[in-house]
């Protein structure tokens, strides 16, 4: 059983209502949620998608954490981190994306149980660069996991940094770093869950074959935003990444 989190800020400015609409569907088409819990947590949306979110949980298993405040993306996938239950995985899920296929969630889950020492496995972007053939930060490695006969074949791409559109958290790998961590609202909780994953003696990698599409095609004020407030912070970024290489702050981080 795995937990979703989904944060969600959705303004008039940032014009994110109907990507969180296509998100959902995507999810309720692809996830038994007789075995699975989708929690959405609302950062202080606008009212098409307040009342989006409320329609969809009249009609489908879901719950809605509301905030009366942007808190801040890893603040409130943090408040359904909290809620999972022992030995659950949970998967911080962004409102931009559309899965196609169907059990991709066991796909994740059953990578974790042939190989726990997978700290974060993420769905797999078209427009990222990690591969083999590089030679950089962004070179990967194909891994296959461990296999009895009869068994399907795993296997997954290990790399330095999972881009967290889609990632599931292994269980095991949070009782040891316990919740995400931002600087500000937006930027770096991703790729610093994935500094902490390796120390923790964990690995990161990308269960790659499963088929998703970013449907944000980004250029926009918001995107430009964002983009600005990772170049500012990326001096407080190096020092915690830093800090946490060299013990001075722990990996382990509370609520």
């Amino acid at each position: 059983m795995a937990i979703i989190v989904m944060a969600v800020h959705d303004t008039l400015e940032n014009n994110r209502s109907g990507f969180t609409k296509e998100t959902l569907y995507s999810l309720f088409h692809t996830v038994d949620f007789r075995n699975h819990r989708l929690i959405v947590v609302d950062n202080n949306s606008c009212d098409q998608t307040k009342a989006l979110l409320q329609e969809m949980k009249r009609v489908k298993a879901m719950d809605i954490i509301t905030n009366p405040e942007n808190i801040g993306t890893a603040r409130a996938v943090n408040k359904g981190i909290c809620l999972r239950r022992p030995g659950e995985h949970v998967i911080k899920m962004d409102n931009d994306v559309v899965i196609h296929s169907t059990r991709w969630v066991e796909a994740m889950e059953a990578a974790i149980e042939r190989d726990p020492k997978i700290g974060i496995i993420g769905l797999k972007r078209k427009d990222l660069i990690e591969s083999p053939e590089r030679n950089d930060f962004y070179k990967s490695e194909l891994k296959m996991l461990k296999h009895q006969p009869g068994e399907p074949w795993i296997i997954v791409e290990q790399v330095n940094h999972v881009m967290g559109t889609c990632q599931m958290f292994n269980a095991a790998l949070l009782d040891e770093i316990g919740y995400l961590y931002q600087p500000r609202l937006y930027g770096f909780d991703d790729s610093l869950a994935a500094i902490r994953c390796q120390l923790a003696g964990f690995y990161n990698c990308f269960l790659s074959h499963i088929n998703i599409d970013h449907i944000d095609p980004g250029g926009t004020d918001y995107q430009k935003w964002k983009e600005k407030v990772s170049m500012e912070d990326m001096q407080i970024f190096n020092q915690l990444k830093n800090g946490y290489i060299d013990g001075t702050i722990p990996i382990y981080h509370e609520d």
